[in-house]
């Protein structure tokens, strides 16, 4: 009976075998008239959903390169016109006859330099409770020419602070080998009398006159070093001024106006007493006051009485329009010295007005911009890149309008 049994599953396990491979052969052949199935659909992520479905057709977007290459050109056109427009506007105007509004730093080179910062005391720091306010009338000095400081103590309310000025010595700053200069005591004062306009005002003020002292004779920067007392603590304040010993040449005082090629000009008398390359600059204001022009001379002189002249340039006068008669002012300038220490001998200043034209109309004076080899050099050069990068944005993409330009000037 065993035997009996064990045939039998023997015969129903190769059954089973046989039928399994005769539906897989069936499967592998199309499983033709066999049922299909639909796969389940996988259940959503439980994270969120960061790049959504895609189109059935489309792919991910591909960048346009071309359109990348046309904002380069596009942008290389702007740059090129700007810096063109920009000197073609900023050179109609002789260098040594400027806008005033163009130099606004220079305009005034007699007023007084003035700082306030937080007290100095001794040993390098500073104090977070009183301030120092430090005037002085000038910074480089003629020979003969002097100069004036003062210095005053406020709270951060800007209340004065008691202040008493315990020491004042200008030096000459010499350096390496030089032999040091001598020491000169200045007085400070609060008593309304000398360089201090009012008295008891807790300014005090004092005046150095190197032509007077010991330091006549020296060339270069003069450090005046005021020790004082503030608030209960010792403070220091520093002055520097250049100072020139001697004048390399003097005006004569004599000036005159003229119409020179459809520009105004001012001539100033000059005795030169050391040839070389003099540097002199005016202020022009209207007649209301108003700054106009700054003027400028830089040339090579020779010995003897010589000329120098400070132009308005007709077309600044005919664009800017300004109410006439127009003022000279306000005249300094040096002698350069190329690769010395100090670098300049400075002329005596002429302070205030120095003369008033007579022109009272701006009939007669040139509506024409500057010419030169070297404006025409620059704007060449300069054309010659707006041209290269406008040809490329044309080349590329000829079938837009290139860019107007930024001057807007006829075929360009």
């Amino acid at each position: 009976m065993p035997a009996k049994e064990d045939n039998s599953r023997l015969a129903w396990s190769i059954g089973l075998g046989l039928a399994v491979l005769a539906a897989a052969l069936y499967l592998a052949r199309g499983g033709e008239g066999a049922p299909r199935t639909v796969a389940a659909a996988p259940p959503p992520a439980g994270g969120p959903q960061f790049l959504g479905a895609l189109p059935r057709e489309a792919g991910l977007p591909v960048p346009d390169g071309r359109e990348e290459r046309r904002r380069v050109l596009a942008e290389q056109v702007r740059e090129t016109d700007q810096a063109y427009c920009s000197y073609l506007e900023g050179s109609k105007y002789p260098h040594e006859s400027q806008p005033a509004a163009r130099n606004p730093d220079q305009l005034y080179p007699n007023q007084p330099v003035t700082e306030m910062n937080p007290m100095r005391t001794q040993g390098g720091g500073s104090s977070d409770t009183v301030l120092l306010q430090t005037s002085q009338s000038r910074v480089y000095l003629a020979a003969g020419e002097t100069v004036a400081f003062s210095l005053r103590a406020v709270d951060a309310k800007g209340q004065p602070v008691p202040l008493v000025v315990t020491r004042a010595l200008a030096q000459g700053m010499t350096y390496g080998a030089s032999r040091p200069t001598a020491q000169v005591s200045l007085p400070f004062a609060d008593d309304g009398g000398g360089a201090d306009p009012v008295a008891n005002d807790g300014a005090f003020a004092g005046v150095l006159a190197p032509a007077q002292t010991g330091l006549a004779g020296f060339h270069g920067t003069i450090r005046t070093e005021v020790r004082y007392s503030a608030g209960g603590r010792s403070g220091f304040a520093l002055f520097d001024v250049i100072y020139t010993p001697s004048l390399p040449a003097a005006w004569t005082g004599k000036v005159r106006e003229a119409s020179e090629n459809g520009s105004l000009v001012f001539h100033l008398g000059l005795d030169v007493r050391q040839a070389g390359r003099y540097v002199v600059t005016g202020r022009v204001d209207d007649a209301r006051g108003k700054p106009f022009a700054l003027a400028t001379f830089n040339e090579e002189l020779g010995p003897g009485p010589q000329d120098v002249k400070l132009s308005v340039f007709g077309k600044l006068l005919t664009d800017g329009a300004p109410q006439l008669p127009l003022v000279l002012r306000d005249v300094d300038g040096y002698l350069l010295r190329e690769n010395l220490d100090p670098d300049r001998l400075l002329l005596p200043r002429l302070e205030g007005k120095v003369y008033a034209s007579k022109t009272g109309s701006a009939k007669g004076f040139s509506d024409a911009e500057w010419q030169s080899e070297e404006r025409s050099r620059y704007l060449a050069e300069y054309g010659k890149d707006r041209n290269a990068a406008r040809a490329r944005l044309a080349a590329f993409d000829p079938g837009q309008p290139l860019p107007r330009s930024a001057c807007a000037q006829p075929g360009k």
